[in-house]
């Protein structure tokens, strides 16, 4: 089986991460995408990669330790 890494977050998988998050966090994730007119996806992208490093703008450019 071979196994395909994306460098960005799926819209399928978006939505299987706000489907675990508890409501608060997700309406507020959901409002946030809305708000800068973004993709869910990249939304959950930028606060995932922004919670572990505060420089990087997605998981791409995402180096956890740098800028804290």
């Amino acid at each position: 089986m071979q196994v395909q890494l994306l460098e960005q977050l799926s819209a399928d998988r978006a939505k299987v991460i706000l489907e675990c998050l508890p409501e608060r966090i997700r309406a507020a994730l959901l409002a946030r995408a809305e708000e800068i007119d973004y993709p869910i996806e990249a939304t959950i992208e930028m606060a995932i990669a922004s919670f572990l490093d505060a420089e990087a703008l997605g998981f791409v450019d995402c180096k956890p330790g740098r800028g804290q």
